[in-house]
Order: C-alpha cells, then sequence, then structure tokens
C-alpha cells in the first residue's frame, strides 16, 4: 500500500478504534493502542477473550480509524484502513513474540493476561478520515 501509511500507522503516541460485527450485523467499536503495521500490506493487534474477538471469528471485515483532532472538523486528520482478518492463533510463536512486544510497553503479567490471541488482517482498502472530497493521503497530512 505505502509507507506514509505505514508511518502514520505506527505513530506513537496514538489510539485508534477497531469496528467490527458479527455475522447478524450487531457492531462493536473498540479502542487500540498496540495495532501495529509490520508491512505495507498487513495490520496484527494482539486481542483479549471479548466482542471483537468473537465476531471476527464470525466476520473477518474491520475497519480500524486513527482521528488527530485539529482546532475544527475540517483540520482534523485521520484515516480509516478496511480490513480482513486472514489469520489468528491463541498460542504458539506469533502470539508470544507480540506478548513480549506488548509486555515491554505495559509489563509482561499484564500482557499475558491481556493477549489472549495474535490476529493479522490484510488492508482492502484505505479511505480519509472525513470524505471532503480528499484523499487519505492528504487526510493524515501527508500531500
Amino acid at each position: 500500500m505505502s509507507k506514509e501509511l505505514m508511518e502514520y500507522f505506527n505513530k506513537q503516541p496514538r489510539l485508534g478504534t477497531l469496528s467490527t460485527a458479527n455475522n447478524e450485523g450487531q457492531v462493536d467499536v473498540a479502542y487500540f493502542g498496540s495495532a501495529h503495521m509490520p508491512d505495507e500490506n498487513s495490520v496484527i493487534v494482539g486481542l483479549g477473550h471479548n466482542r471483537t474477538y468473537a465476531n471476527l471469528r464470525e466476520n473477518p471485515n474491520a475497519v480500524f480509524m486513527i482521528m488527530q483532532p485539529g482546532e475544527d472538523p475540517p483540520s482534523w486528520k485521520g484515516v480509516r484502513v478496511y480490513l480482513k482478518m486472514t489469520e489468528y492463533h491463541e498460542s504458539g510463536r506469533k502470539l508470544d513474540e507480540l506478548r513480549a512486544q506488548i509486555a515491554k510497553k505495559i509489563g509482561e503479567m499484564t500482557a499475558n493476561k491481556m493477549i489472549h490471541a495474535y490476529v493479522q488482517f490484510e488492508i482492502d482498502e484505505i479511505r480519509p478520515f472525513a470524505d471532503f472530497g480528499q484523499s487519505w493521503r492528504k487526510s493524515i497530512g501527508a500531500e
């Protein structure tokens, strides 16, 4: 996709929201600080045993949104990243490595208790935070 998106997505500190829906259409939104892009086409997140994870097991589609407030709504920056879950693991090397990364920020005991699954997504589409006839690059200040 783009190194610009990867840099913006991985910039810290920041929070984003992950929106999911089960196969009956019931929606959920949760905030995440640990989601990251390891490459230009993927997003990885650690999930607890929660509604977000249950929804993804039924419906692999999701949206991750990052927002940066501005002085007024038109000056806010952000991006909506449309995702499709491609893999998940409740044990194994990938989960262990993700827990270790998160443990550096929040402590090992907390990471092991909170993170139930490693989830990887592929990026399907990128849209600006708000559609004012602008590209997503402009909406993150990259144009």
